[in-house]
């Protein structure tokens, strides 16, 4: 039977005292970045067993959100979800910090200078970054995100993108166009799918070229613009664009208004996410409405509770309005 690694043996390995090893591993002041890094860092390597620390009582939650291109943009969506997450902690004396993380920025480093008890990671984060989170002995729920082994909340994206097609579909129109972002996220490969699966049901045979992804460009607005120069572009254009978020069907709407297209005459545009935003651009956006209140409230409730690997599905309403 392998030793068990005990706080002496730590300190001994990293080179520090054992009441420096202790304020480490319980997260308590006292400890420069970098020697709070190593200590940690030292016992992962040694296997130490972290769930002897664990009270089961969470007393400070760090909320991780990927720093984007335009995370300004992204907020009009997360910023909901993120004082949701505010209430639900503030109600269980939780104290909540923030970090926009990077695929360049020191994870571990970045994560402790919180001092975190559980982490709630939003939206999509790099691969790499989560096997960094993932190697901390913390809780982790994901939020608007998922991955196999892993407890998340969603809202049914593949559902509400079901709803938002048929709803195309049923006001007659033919060639209903996808347009997309990056489909490494989550969120918008459920709602292509959706998109897909609504189709096949009602026997429509939409050729590939209606299903366009924005190239990989820094500034999104002018991705987003030039897939709709594709789609425009086709012989037999589309009638009706499903965009993956409502930040994209606003591109699209106002890409619309310079070309001369009608909204929703010439173009039926739907979006998903049902940001505030929505309702006051002309026309007004028909969309997918996610509860983010919901979202934040119930993620707190399942790093709460610890109930193993949980995934949480919340409905999506559609919510019409004069784009379609």
């Amino acid at each position: 039977m392998l030793k068990a690694v005990r706080v002496r043996d730590i300190a001994r390995q990293a080179g520090v005292s054992v009441g420096a090893v202790s304020r480490a591993l319980n997260h308590r002041p006292g400890l420069s970045d970098d020697t709070r890094v190593r200590i940690m860092q030292t016992a992962q390597e040694m296997g130490y067993d972290f769930s002897r620390l664990h009270d089961d009582k969470i007393k400070r939650v760090l909320f991780i959100l990927h720093r984007q291109h335009n995370t300004t943009s992204a907020m009009n969506f997360y910023s909901p979800v993120l004082l949701a997450v505010e209430d639900a902690c503030r109600e269980r004396n939780i104290a909540l910090s923030f970090l926009a993380m990077g695929p360049t920025d020191n994870v571990m480093q970045q994560v402790l200078q919180h001092s975190p008890d559980a982490l709630l990671c939003v939206g999509f984060i790099e691969p790499e970054i989560m096997a960094e989170l993932r190697k901390m002995p913390l809780p982790i729920v994901l939020v608007d995100h998922a991955i196999p082994g892993m407890s998340s909340i969603n809202p049914d994206n593949y559902q509400g993108s079901m709803l938002l097609t048929q709803h195309l579909i049923e006001q007659g129109n033919k060639r209903i166009a996808f347009l997309a972002s990056s489909l490494a996220h989550y969120s918008i490969r459920q709602r292509e799918r959706g998109y897909r699966q609504a189709l096949f049901d009602a026997g429509m045979l939409m050729s590939p070229q209606y299903e366009v992804t924005a190239p990989a460009l820094t500034d999104l607005t002018l991705s987003l613009e030039y897939a709709l120069d594709e789609l425009m572009s086709l012989p037999a254009p589309p009638d009706a664009l499903f965009c993956y978020n409502d930040a994209a069907a606003m591109v699209a709407i106002n890409y619309c208004q310079r070309k001369g297209i009608k909204v929703p005459e010439d173009l039926a545009i739907a979006g998903f996410d049902d940001i505030d935003l929505s309702c006051h651009i002309t026309p007004a956006l028909t969309t997918g409405s996610i509860n983010k209140e919901a979202l934040g409230k119930h993620a707190v409730e399942q790093l709460i509770s610890s109930t193993g690997n949980v995934n949480i599905l919340l409905p999506v309403q559609l919510k019409l309005r004069a784009s379609t």
